[in-house]
């Protein structure tokens, strides 16, 4: 059976790891849309993006849009095989319950 992912396993994280990593698009999440997908505050989805780029599981990059400033996450490639991992560790407890 797969292992559970503690650092994915929180509901916010996993907002925003599903966010990052199912977008076919694959590009970089801008931090107002993560916002609104995932109705946090900017302080708490700050937090919480600083625990996933410490685990090596997002990219952040900052930069200005004129004088604006702003804040684009994207996964990275561990971050997205941890991510596939946590979800066949999801899917292995319905198949058992099943």
């Amino acid at each position: 059976m797969a292992q559970s992912n503690e650092i994915i396993h929180q509901t916010l994280r996993l907002k925003i790891m599903t966010a990052v990593c199912l977008d076919s698009a694959d590009e970089a999440w801008d931090f107002s849309r993560l916002k609104k997908i995932t109705e946090a505050t900017d302080g708490n989805l700050g937090s919480h993006l600083g625990i996933l780029e410490q685990a090596g599981y997002v990219s952040i990059e900052k930069d200005f849009v004129g004088k604006r400033p702003r804040t684009r996450v994207s996964a990275t490639s561990e971050g997205r095989r941890a991510f596939r991992e946590h979800v066949e560790y999801l899917r292995d407890i319905v198949e058992r319950v099943r």
